[in-house]
């Protein structure tokens, strides 16, 4: 009975994120107040049928350290910020992710919780990347809202077209790895790698360019991490897939814009339907043909990998913070491919305020939310930005060193449960944290934190890692 309400609450706390994008992502007061209620509920029903319930390990403790730290200072420092109400509602924001942490926590113990959580948060992805593709491909029977500011780029339901770039390549990444695990069951593998083909649709059709990224940082953790080539093979196969799909839709400019009229966006929509559909038979046909092929023991070259993946980090830090914005304030904008090939970016402006906020408040900065204000008072272009697009510099100018050390100090925690986990647990682990590297990397370049539904999901992977490396250590009892 126990085990069967453990499952339960883990199935509702992990399609929290999915849920929560189609109220815009959470990112307004209403849906995320609801949310975070939710969570801590499930926090309590975890901590109650939980028989060992506080963790164990000095890493679990770290990160919750961690992330209790940044909450209580987020809290703290409404008295200080410069507009109150967007620090209590960064406050309630910070509430809903440590609730969410910590139910994960409880509730993902057990041999199975890293898998359940792989399996549902992909599942989610999948589900918020179709919605979205739907009304693509089947635009007269599907509407959805589309803003002027996303300029036909895919950006429903959560309402932000680089969060939702972000949010497919995360499920991209599950299911990549989900479809080498040769622990599962093969008709879920070749589930995997079929649903890989419209996500990497997703990512392209969102022309993130951070979402490229995050996919490129992914698929060499995965490699890394796995050191399998049969997870070689999948990633040819899931992202070859991807990139034939997009390809097509490049080709097909009321689908790629949401311009033309109904006829034409009608045609083109069931054009690209067909093209998803024989993309996803031949992959599932070539998945299941490759990976049964023999596996010539692991791949020699992890640190090779390593240091590529580390080139694609500093390529893409580089690339953007040195690119300019565009005369009016903006980069290029819009659903052009030529956008993924620009270097077009205001985020070395908005890092460069960041920086001189950090220097003149070094401690405990200017209080939550105080970005915007000092933005709007000393920005030399048009543009009206809210956030640093970083965690890690809108942490350190509003929160200073005190922030920054919180932060570090859950990232920390979850990197060395995570080092723990892969080394005794080994493939379990893969993909959730080839999904947390991706996603921090991109926490870099956006503002995430902000969106629930995206960020959601870095918290539910960080605290099924956790739980699993709760397990490794013995002694806490198994989920069902």
């Amino acid at each position: 009975m126990t085990g069967a309400i453990r499952t339960s609450c883990a199935f509702v706390l992990l399609i929290t994120p999915a849920v929560l994008a189609f109220f815009s992502g959470g990112y307004f007061a209403g849906p995320r107040l609801v949310a975070g209620a939710a969570v801590w509920l499930l926090a309590l029903v975890g901590f109650w049928v939980a028989s060992d319930p506080l963790p164990r390990q000095r890493s679990s403790w770290i990160a919750l350290l961690g992330i209790f730290a940044l909450t209580a200072l987020v809290g703290l420092s409404i008295t200080w910020a410069p507009l109150r109400s967007v620090a209590q509602s960064d406050f309630q924001r910070l509430l809903l992710y440590l609730g969410a942490f910590l139910a994960a926590v409880t509730l993902l113990r057990g041999r199975t919780g890293l898998r359940f959580a792989e399996m549902v948060l992909a599942l989610g992805s999948l589900t918020v990347t179709i919605y979205a593709l739907s009304a693509r491909m089947f635009p007269g029977f599907v509407d959805e809202t589309a803003s002027a500011s996303a300029a036909g780029r895919l950006e429903q339901p959560l309402t932000y077209w680089n969060a939702s770039g972000m949010l497919a390549c995360v499920g991209l990444i599950l299911c990549l790895r989900i479809g080498a695990d040769s622990t599962r069951r093969s008709w879920l593998r070749l589930a995997a790698v079929a649903a890989s083909v419209p996500l990497g649709l997703g990512v392209y059709l969102t022309f993130s360019r951070g979402a490229l990224l995050g996919v490129a940082v992914g698929a060499i953790l995965l490699i890394v991490f796995s050191r399998d080539r049969i997870q070689l093979r999948v990633l040819l196969v899931g992202i070859g897939g991807g990139v034939v799909v997009s390809a097509a839709a490049a080709l097909l400019p009321a689908v790629r814009t949401l311009q033309g009229s109904s006829a034409v966006r009608e045609r083109e929509g069931l054009a690209l339907f067909a093209a998803v559909i024989i993309v996803m038979v031949i992959a599932t046909i070539l998945a299941r043909w490759w990976v049964t092929r023999p596996n010539r023991g692991p791949l020699s070259a992890p640190r090779a990998l390593a240091a590529g993946l580390l080139a694609v980090m500093l390529i893409g830090f580089a690339a953007v913070a040195a690119g300019d914005g565009s005369s009016q304030g903006q980069p290029r904008f819009g659903a052009d491919s030529r956008r993924l090939t620009s270097l077009e970016s205001n985020r070395y402006s908005y890092w460069k305020i960041a920086g001189r906020m950090f220097y003149d408040k070094p401690l405990i900065g200017d209080g939550s939310g105080s970005f915007r204000v000092v933005w709007r008072q000393e920005r030399k272009i048009a543009d009206p930005a809210l956030d640093a697009h970083s965690l890690y510099f809108e942490t350190g100018a509003e929160l200073g060193i005190a922030g920054l050390v919180a932060l570090g100090l859950f990232i920390f925690g979850v990197a060395w449960a995570g080092r723990i986990t892969l080394r005794e647990r080994g493939a379990e682990s893969v993909g959730a944290l080839a999904a947390l590297g991706a996603l921090a990397v991109h926490a870099g370049l956006d503002w995430d934190w902000e969106m629930p539904a995206l960020a959601l999901v870095a918290l539910l992977l960080a605290g099924a890692v956790v739980a699993a490396n709760e397990e490794v250590s013995g002694g806490a009892s198994s989920a069902s």
